[in-house]
């Protein structure tokens, strides 16, 4: 399988990739700064450039079976900016399957399923901004009728490998924690090859 991987470069994207190329599959990269990938590997081809361009996108793209996101959002619009973008590649390669790497913000609030979980008191962020930028990246991929998984980890430390975890639909499961990067990217890694939760946000704890 070869997988189109967008953020690399970050705290769980970087995990993603060294599990892919582990197990033999081939994996194109788009960076901004190809420096910060130290990672050598014949099944790595690297893409020089941006996501927010639809260019970069394309050829990223092309060639690949699957995709997974794991950008952030830079404090801007990236991710919103960058889905219509990933969107419009895959259909134009005939590509389905999608994994998104989120925040357990946008899923369900357990106390007031009505809302989001960063918009009830369930949430600690200072800021809603980046988890109102990540919603809206979920809410353009929910309507593109790609066969996607958007992943939502709640608090990332980096942490060890467990192997062990708690995933909910929709909602985070009853007194949430943490989860590693670790954890986060090897579930990730395992949707490819699972329909369980397609067309869902698993949300991730301890």
């Amino acid at each position: 399988m070869k997988i189109c991987l967008f953020g690399a470069t970050g705290r769980v994207g970087s995990v993603i990739l060294e599990n892919y190329l582990r197990d033999g599959h081939g994996v194109h990269a788009l960076v901004r700064s190809p420096d910060k990938l130290e990672l050598k590997n014949p099944r790595l081809k690297i893409f020089h450039g941006d996501a927010i361009n639809e260019h970069d996108v394309r050829a990223t793209v092309k060639g690949c079976d699957a995709v997974i996101s794991t950008l952030n959002t830079g404090g801007g619009t990236t991710l919103s900016d960058s889905m219509p973008h990933i969107i419009h590649a895959m259909k134009e390669n005939s590509i389905r399957r999608i994994i998104l790497i989120s925040t357990a913000g946008i899923t369900q609030a357990r106390s007031e399923p009505e809302l989001y979980r960063f918009q009830s008191a369930e949430s600690r962020r200072k800021t809603t901004k980046d988890a109102e930028e990540h919603l809206k990246a979920w809410l353009i991929l929910k309507e593109s009728g790609l066969d996607w998984t958007a992943v939502c980890p709640t608090y990332l430390p980096v942490g060890e490998r467990l192997g062990t975890y708690r995933v909910g639909r929709n909602m985070l499961p009853e007194n949430p924690s943490s989860i590693s990067i670790y954890d986060t990217a090897d579930f990730a890694c395992k949707q490819l090859e699972s329909d369980q939760y397609l067309h869902c946000r698993a949300a991730l704890t301890y």
